[in-house]
């Protein structure tokens, strides 16, 4: 595959921004889950995660409380708020995958680079701002008043745009979160970046790559 679109959107958290939410969990909660125990209340915590992206919008402060409080109920743990609102501050200071900056540079003045993001808009610009590269806009879960997977998400960044799917190349660290959903809305060019995250499944007619090294390639440069 080599196609030169009129936008590059991706992912922000997981694709670029390197995710700590799990590694917060394991050393918040390693006084209280066995570590024998912890890969499956990981587990729990990232299913929740993603159930509460699936109703309406809610401030993601709000979204990652109510995902800590159902993660305790299930594992009969004592719920503080204050412990929950840690994982919603802790999010500016993550910085981005060490393969981003250099990626990015090779493509930034030469296309377009977009996000899609399910964060708040007083999170992200801090993140985006250690990407190494400029970014022509910032589409957030706030501005949408959806978070991803629901399609509203994608809705919301190709209106904004004024552009049509097939105008986009997506990119993500994610199957669940965004390319079986920019699949469903005719996004058909996608780049899957393989960094464990999740299984893949070709169906889905993404282009595979290891980091975001391997993406200047994919769109001929």
């Amino acid at each position: 595959m080599s196609f030169r679109p009129k936008y590059i959107s991706f992912d922000c958290y997981g694709t670029l921004t390197r995710f700590r939410m799990s590694e917060t969990a394991r050393e918040m909660f390693a006084d209280r889950i066995p570590a024998e125990r912890m890969d499956p209340f990981l587990a729990d915590f990232t299913a929740y995660r993603f159930d509460e992206c699936l109703g309406p919008w809610q401030p993601y402060d709000v979204l990652l409380k109510n995902a800590v409080r159902r993660l305790c109920r299930k594992w009969k743990l004592q719920y503080l708020d204050a412990e929950a609102q840690q994982y919603f501050d802790a999010v500016p200071t993550w910085g981005p995958h060490a393969d981003v900056p250099a990626g990015l540079s090779k493509i930034a003045d030469k296309i377009p680079l977009v996000i899609l993001s399910n964060a708040m808009d007083s999170q992200i610009q801090t993140n985006v701002a250690q990407l190494g590269a400029p970014f022509h806009r910032v589409y957030t879960a706030q501005q949408a008043q959806a978070y991803k997977p629901r399609l509203q998400a994608f809705e919301y960044m190709l209106d904004s745009l004024g552009c049509n799917p097939e105008d986009v190349l997506h990119v993500s660290s994610s199957l669940r979160y965004d390319l079986m959903s920019a699949d469903d809305i005719g996004i058909v060019n996608k780049v899957f970046v393989n960094r464990g995250h999740g299984p893949g499944n070709a169906a889905y007619r993404y282009v595979e790559i290891a980091d975001i090294g391997g993406l200047p390639g994919v769109v001929g440069l």
